[in-house]
């Protein structure tokens, strides 16, 4: 049986190694609603509500590039469709692949205990000092097998791009010394060869304070920033360095060291920040010029301000305050400061369990004070500022990758209407097909 399992996972390996090496020819036409996100950079304040809408649209995707979009009448004058795939897109909405730019989905293990202990009453940093919490997976994560985590997290990757996301960012976190936090970068990179979903490696060693290191915080920085970091500089395992500043884990002065010293090994900045204190982490990102500011729960009206003045991307995650009990950000309020909102499920095992686009939707709609419009934006061209990508994902614009998705329905309105459902129909990625519900391709 293990053997007959194995081989199942290496066909399987074998076939997405193919969809990601692929550059396809594709013509989607005769969408009722072609929401191209249009733009190349963050969308700030009012201008998350133009989503460039074309009725009757068609988009041509050629080696994995798109080359033309518009009305289909129009493009099919200029385009041989002999050449290429075509997708009848008729009554149905066509949108830019979602970008999920918060998640932690390497891990071992699971947490189904503690959502009992929260339903009992216990706050989020108990569970943490009674040993949970991040911990737990920390423990299981440093026994898992680079195998294990790599068929956990290509399964988990598979819901994902059911759910129409085509790009994920990705923490480490779970591990808190060298060997196990670069066994998830690794494990990170590998899917990211394999999988038709592309994965941005994050480092988060200063996820948590581990037990040996408690009441000696200051000794941990030391540890990351002298020994992990620079193992992972030197690999090029993570594009970005994140820390969990907060109150109770690390303070303001702990954090600016560590993201002073990722800086300078050339990260770019990503900050947990407000999530459950108002400690500061939000001005702190301002100060460093971070790509985005993370949770923003308790962030202060200095704080949005200053991200906005920035143009720092104010990630929210609704997910993780729905599943804690906690108030929401204040979303409307972030928008109307000038700030470019970018929305993620920060799947993780703790805090947050889904990986649910639609149940961020809607939220993020009927909770946060964000139309449509905005939450749609949020997911897409501003996920991929989240992650410095909106120059090459994000949107259906003439020069970036072939990453598309076609809803059931007619309407994008669907999205949170159609409340906790996927209305994800086809998935295109780099110009091919690489998941459609009807022919349970890419299940």
């Amino acid at each position: 049986m293990k053997l007959e399992l194995l081989f199942t996972f290496c066909m399987r390996i074998s076939n997405l190694i193919k969809v990601k090496q692929m550059k396809g020819n594709i013509i989607i036409k005769n969408a009722s609603q072609l929401v191209t996100c249009s733009g190349f950079g963050a969308k700030h304040g009012s201008a998350m509500s133009d989503l460039h809408v074309i009725d009757d649209g068609a988009v041509v995707i050629e080696n994995g590039i798109i080359t033309a979009v518009g009305r289909t009448e129009k493009l099919l004058d200029r385009f041989n469709e002999a050449g290429f795939e075509t997708i009848d897109a008729t009554g149905k909405a066509v949108l830019p692949g979602f970008i999920d730019s918060h998640t932690h989905f390497v891990f071992g293990g699971y947490r189904v205990e503690e959502f009992s202990w929260r339903l009992s009453g216990e706050d989020y940093m108990e569970i943490m000092k009674r040993g949970g919490g991040i911990a737990a997976t920390v423990r299981a994560t440093r026994g898992a097998s680079r195998e294990e985590l790599i068929e956990s997290g290509s399964k988990r990757l598979d819901s994902m791009l059911s759910f129409g996301v085509t790009t994920v960012e990705g923490k480490s976190g779970y591990g808190l010394d060298d060997e196990t936090e670069i066994k998830q970068l690794e494990v990170m990179g590998e899917l990211d060869s394999l999988h038709p979903v592309d994965i941005v490696r994050t480092f988060l060693g200063a996820h948590a304070v581990p037990e040996d290191f408690q009441g000696r915080e200051d000794k941990f920085i030391d540890y990351m920033t002298d020994d992990i970091m620079p193992q992972v500089a030197n690999r090029s395992l993570a594009e970005f360095c994140d820390v969990f500043c907060e109150k109770g884990v690390f303070s303001i002065e702990q954090s600016r060291r560590l993201l002073i010293k990722a800086k300078e090994l050339g990260f770019k900045l990503k900050i947990h920040a407000d999530e459950i204190f108002p400690l500061g982490g939000t001005e702190l990102a301002a100060e460093l010029g971070a790509v985005s500011a993370d949770h923003l729960l308790h962030a202060s009206d200095r704080g949005i301000n200053e991200l906005s003045k920035e143009g720092i991307v104010a990630t929210l995650l609704p997910g993780t305050a729905f599943s804690l009990k906690e108030s929401y950000a204040r979303g409307r309020y972030i928008i109307d400061q000038g700030c470019a909102v970018a929305l993620a499920t920060d799947f993780n095992p703790g805090s947050c369990f889904t990986e649910s686009i639609p149940l961020i939707f809607v939220l993020t709609t009927l909770y946060m004070g964000i139309t449509i419009e905005e939450a749609v934006t949020a997911l897409t061209i501003n996920g991929a500022a989240a992650i410095d990508r909106a120059d090459k994902i994000g949107s259906i614009d003439v020069g970036k990758t072939g990453d598309v998705i076609i809803l059931e329905f007619p309407s994008y309105k669907f999205i949170p209407y159609h409340i906790g459902v996927s209305c994800v129909e086809k998935v295109i990625k780099n110009g091919n097909l690489v998941f459609d519900k009807e022919n349970k391709i890419g299940s």
